[in-house]
């Protein structure tokens, strides 16, 4: 076709996770791949119940415009629920509801990222955020990561030397795509350095109410004196993915900003799904319905590390992870987990290979394996062949 599209529109490419999960549709393929909730822990008859009531109850409400800002009622939830047991005391005035998080992602670089400005992330880090801020052409300054997450020393030594830093993006809990955990201290240290050098966190959080083992750490958020951080939560993991919805929380000056942002997009997220939502926490325990889905996904989780142990060569290392969704595998270094991925495809088994998750390339010798989505006998025969591709490597 014949059509001059934007400087901007030409950088852009398809995710690999995207493009992996069209071919994972095989129902012959097991695959380890996406974030993919669990869909046979989505309680769909409560939800068929919900959504009748909700229609019959507020129909004309429901298939209305709303507000841009989101649905009070599940505004109040997010604030006295899902962010007070998270340790943040905050308000509905700091509550936007967006399309999942990962509509907040793409706002949050529109919002504080010129062409070139230098974005702080991880290192790996989540192949989506990147790919929604490579939109608008950041420079990205990766900082490495040990067992208690990103290295605090190396950061604040990057935003020393750095003037065009605009913001930081972390994952604190079960990381994606390494399952490592912020410690506390940390935490803290990361709010003092956001407050130091006037610089925002954007604090991504969707696993942490997900943990296996051990008691919740407090959000970032939670240490924030001055404002500058601004958490981004999900019900896409502890709830359904397909209502698309998610929040914003942050100070109310940034967060008019997001308003606006929200404004020209969409005008706002869709009513009838934030009411459903509101409507199933006020009359069923979400809490109860998130400790049912980590009984599951910890043994799955127990099943999948057992087998690695197993099946893959001694000399193969991965993370431990006590929460989320996803273990890390670490290769010899001269393997390329691009061409492991074609090999185990042959065997009809999929996972995301680790390069696209540094957003500065190499690191060929990583993958990302998901133990939410697959059943216990399906992780057990995938890791097995998984193994056997691995082997011919070592």
């Amino acid at each position: 076709m014949d059509i001059e599209f934007s400087h901007r529109s030409l950088g852009l490419k398809a995710s690999e996770i995207r493009e992996l999960l069209k071919l994972t549709q095989r129902p012959e393929v097991i695959s380890f791949a996406g974030g993919l909730p669990a869909p046979e822990l989505f309680p769909i008859e409560k939800i068929n119940l919900i959504t009748t009531k909700v229609l019959n109850e507020q129909g004309r409400q429901a298939l209305q415009y709303s507000t841009t800002e989101g649905y009070n009622p599940l505004r109040e939830i997010i604030v006295k629920e899902r962010m007070n047991k998270s340790g943040v005391k905050t308000a509905i005035q700091n509550i936007l509801i967006v399309n999942g998080s990962q509509q907040a992602l793409d706002f949050s670089a529109k919002l504080f990222v010129n062409k070139g400005d230098i974005i702080i992330c991880e290192s790996p880090s989540y192949l989506g955020a990147l790919n929604a801020f490579k939109a608008y052409e950041p420079t990205f300054l990766e900082i490495s990561m040990d067992d208690d997450g990103m290295n605090m020393d190396e950061l604040e030594e990057a935003l020393k030397n750095h003037n065009n830093v605009k913001m930081i993006y972390t994952i604190p809990d079960f990381q994606n795509p390494s399952g490592k955990t912020m410690s506390v201290e940390r935490r803290k240290r990361i709010a003092e350095l956001s407050s130091k050098y006037k610089i925002p966190v954007i604090e991504d959080s969707p696993y942490g109410e997900l943990i296996f083992e051990g008691s919740p750490y407090p959000c970032i958020k939670s240490f924030d004196k001055d404002g500058y951080v601004i958490t981004l939560g999900t019900f896409s993991k502890t709830f359904c993915p397909g209502l698309r919805l998610g929040w914003i929380c942050a100070h109310e000056e940034i967060l008019k900003k997001y308003i606006l942002l929200k404004q020209g997009s969409d005008l706002q997220s869709n009513t009838l799904t934030q009411m459903i939502a509101a409507k199933f926490m006020q009359e069923y325990s979400l809490d109860e319905h998130i400790e049912k889905i980590i009984s599951v996904y910890k043994k799955r989780r127990d099943i999948m590390l057992d087998s690695m142990e197993k099946y893959f060569p001694k000399e193969v290392t991965f993370t431990y992870p006590k929460g989320g969704l996803f273990t890390w595998v670490n290769l010899r270094e001269d393997i390329d987990s691009i061409d492991v991925n074609v090999q185990a495809l042959k065997q009809n088994v999929a996972f995301v290979p680790g390069a696209s998750f540094y957003p500065n390339g190499g690191n060929l010798n990583h993958f990302r394996l998901n133990y939410s989505n697959m059943n216990e006998e399906r992780i057990l025969e995938g890791i097995k062949r998984l193994g056997n591709v691995i082997k011919q490597y070592y």
